[in-house]
C-alpha cells in the first residue's frame, strides 16, 4: 500500500539544485508544503515568464545562485547548508540545446554531478541525494516495451549521452567511495516527458503550443509520430520524495540504486495525441511540420517501472486524460490569475495529487 509521511519533511534541511527550473520549482513548492526547510543552488531562470518568479519561491527559502560547474563554489555551498536530504536537478536538460552545445551539455551533466557527490561524500553527517537524470539514458532500439534499470545505457545526441555518462558517474561514486561506513546513501532515477504547468522552456511540444494558442496562433508540430510516456510533473517528484524517505530512514542497499518512474501503460501516446488531447481544453489547430533532415530524437521510448513499484511501493496516479487537462487549466489559469492565485492554483494541484495517497497517521 502506498503511504504518505505526513510529518518526515518537518524542519528537514533540504538543498535542491536547478531549483529555479521547472521541475525545480514545483519540487520546491511541495517540500515548502510538507514544511521543509529548503535551500536552492542553480543559476537564475533561463526563461521569460518562469514557474520559479511567478511562485515566488525566492522569498520562500534560501536562494542561492551557484553554478554547478564550480567546484570550488559547489564544495563551499554544500558544506555550509550541510543538508539532511539533496535533490540533484540542476542539469542542461533540452535535446536540441545539446546538438548546440555539446560541451557545455556535457560540462553542466556530468561534471556538474560529478562535484555535488565529491562534496557531499566529504560532509561528517548523513545525507540522502536523489540524483536526477532521465529516461533518455538507454540505448534506445526503438523497443514496443519498456527499458528496465539493468538495459544498456547510451545516447544517440549529446544531451542523451551526457545524462548516460552522468549514470556511470553515480555508480563510480557509489561503488568507489560509499561502502557500509559512509553516511551519505545516494540512488538515481530516471523519468521523462513530463508535463505540467509552468514549463516554458524552448522547443518543448507543450510550452510550444502554449505560446502559440495564447497568441492566437497554429501550433507547428516537428514530429508528431513519435511515442513518449507522458506524465505529469507531480508523478515523477512524488516517486523521487518517496524515494528520499527511504533513503534516510533505511541502510537497506536496496533503495540505493537507479530507478525508472513512469506513468500508467495509457499514458503512452504520440505527440499528435498529446497535441489534440490539449485542443480539447484549449481550442486551437495544429501542423505538421516535421522534415527529413531535422536532429535525431528518439521515435518510441517507455520505461518499466516495476522496480519503483515492488521496492518502493510507488505507482501512478493520473492518466493521460487528467495529466493534460490539469496541464492545460494550469496555463489557462496563469494567462490572466494573479501571483497568489497562481500559487494557490499549484497548491491545489499539490493537494489534489496527495489526495490518493494514504497518510501514514491515518492507518
Amino acid at each position: 500500500m502506498e503511504e504518505l509521511d505526513v510529518n518526515f519533511w518537518k524542519n528537514k534541511t533540504v538543498l535542491v539544485t536547478g531549483h529555479t527550473g521547472f521541475k525545480g520549482a514545483w519540487l520546491t513548492l511541495w517540500l515548502l508544503q510538507r514544511g521543509a526547510r529548503v535551500i536552492g543552488m542553480a543559476l537564475p531562470p533561463e526563461t521569460e515568464p518562469s514557474l520559479f518568479e511567478q511562485l515566488k519561491l525566492a522569498r520562500e527559502i534560501d536562494h542561492r545562485l551557484v553554478d554547478i560547474r564550480d567546484q570550488v563554489a559547489v564544495a563551499h555551498t554544500i558544506a555550509e547548508v550541510a543538508p539532511d536530504i539533496v535533490f540533484h536537478l540542476a542539469a542542461q536538460s533540452l535535446v536540441l540545446r545539446g546538438y548546440r552545445l555539446p560541451v557545455d551539455t556535457w560540462a553542466v551533466n556530468v561534471m556538474g554531478t560529478a562535484h555535488v557527490l565529491e562534496a557531499l561524500r566529504r560532509l561528517d553527517k548523513p545525507c540522502a541525494a536523489v540524483l536526477v537524470t532521465t529516461d533518455k539514458v538507454y540505448r534506445n532500439r526503438e523497443w514496443q516495451f519498456g527499458y528496465r534499470e539493468t538495459d544498456r545505457l547510451g545516447g544517440h545526441d549529446p544531451y542523451s549521452a551526457s545524462k548516460a555518462a552522468t549514470e556511470f558517474v553515480v555508480d563510480c561514486w557509489r561503488q568507489s567511495f560509499l561502502d557500509g561506513d559512509s553516511p551519505l546513501r545516494i540512488a538515481s532515477v530516471r523519468a521523462g516527458n513530463v508535463i505540467g504547468g509552468g514549463d516554458w522552456a524552448e522547443n518543448r511540444i507543450v510550452p510550444d503550443m502554449v505560446r502559440a494558442l495564447g497568441a492566437g496562433r497554429g501550433i507547428e508540430v516537428r514530429n508528431p509520430h513519435a511515442t513518449r510516456p507522458w506524465q505529469h510533473v507531480l508523478e515523477p517528484l512524488g516517486g523521487y520524495i518517496r524515494l528520499a524517505e527511504r533513503l534516510a530512514g533505511s541502510d537497506d542497499p536496496q533503495f540505493q540504486d537507479a530507478f525508472n518512474f513512469g506513468p500508467l501503460a495509457d499514458a503512452e501516446r504520440t505527440v499528435r495525441e498529446l497535441v489534440e488531447e490539449s485542443l480539447q481544453h484549449w481550442p486551437g489547430s495544429w501542423t505538421d511540420v516535421s522534415r527529413t533532415n531535422q536532429p535525431h530524437e528518439a521515435g518510441r521510448l517507455a520505461l518499466c517501472i516495476d522496480r519503483a513499484r515492488t521496492r518502493l511501493g510507488w505507482n501512478p496516479r493520473w492518466d493521460f486524460r487528467r495529466s493534460v487537462r490539469e496541464t492545460i487549466e494550469w496555463y489557462r489559469d496563469s494567462m490572466e490569475a494573479t501571483p497568489r492565485r497562481l500559487i494557490e492554483r499549484s497548491l491545489d494541484q499539490i493537494v489534489a495529487y496527495e489526495a490518493s495517497l494514504v497518510p501514514c497517521m491515518a492507518l
